[in-house]
C-alpha cells in the first residue's frame, strides 16, 4: 500500500513537472511585433485591461502572472528567450508603457532589477574584453616597433 501510495505521488510530481505552456504560438513574429507601434500596443492594451486581445495575447495575458512568478519555469526555450526580448524592449523603449505592467504583474520589481543588473554585467564584460583587445592591439603594435 505505502509503495502504491509513493508510486502516485511521483507519478503526480513527474506531470507537474514537465507541465509547459502551451508551444502555440511559439511561431509569432516578435521582431515585426516590436518594430510596430500599433501592433505593440495592442498588446500593451490588451494586458493592461484597456482593449481587445488576439488569441495569442490571451493566451500571454493569461500565463503572464505565473511566468512572472516562477521565473519563466514552464516556458518552452523560445518563449523563454522571447519574454525577455520583449520586456527588456519595453524597459528600453517604452518605459511609461513598463511602469504600468509592472504595477499589475511585478509590483516588486524584481524583474526590472534582475534584467538591469544583467545588463551592468555585460556591458561590465563588453568593457573588458574591450580593454583586453586594446591592450593586445598595443602590444602587437610595440612588438612590431621592436622588430622594425
Amino acid at each position: 500500500m505505502l509503495v502504491l501510495s509513493l508510486l502516485s505521488v511521483f507519478s503526480v510530481a513527474l506531470t507537474q513537472c514537465e507541465e509547459i505552456y502551451t508551444n502555440k504560438y511559439d511561431g509569432v513574429d516578435l521582431e515585426e511585433i516590436l518594430a510596430n507601434e500599433r501592433l505593440l500596443t495592442g498588446y500593451v492594451n490588451c494586458l493592461l485591461d484597456l482593449g481587445p486581445c488576439t488569441p495569442d495575447a490571451k493566451e500571454l495575458k493569461k500565463n503572464l502572472p505565473d511566468a512572472i512568478e516562477n521565473d519563466c519555469e514552464k516556458c518552452t526555450d523560445r518563449q523563454r528567450d522571447g519574454a525577455d526580448e520583449v520586456m527588456h524592449h519595453i524597459i528600453n523603449h517604452r518605459p511609461q508603457d513598463w511602469q504600468k505592467l509592472e504595477l499589475k504583474y511585478n509590483e516588486d520589481g524584481s524583474y526590472k532589477r534582475k534584467y538591469l543588473a544583467s545588463k551592468n554585467t555585460a556591458a561590465s564584460d563588453e568593457e573588458k574584453s574591450t580593454d583586453t583587445q586594446d591592450k593586445n592591439d598595443k602590444e602587437d603594435s610595440e612588438e612590431k616597433d621592436e622588430s622594425e
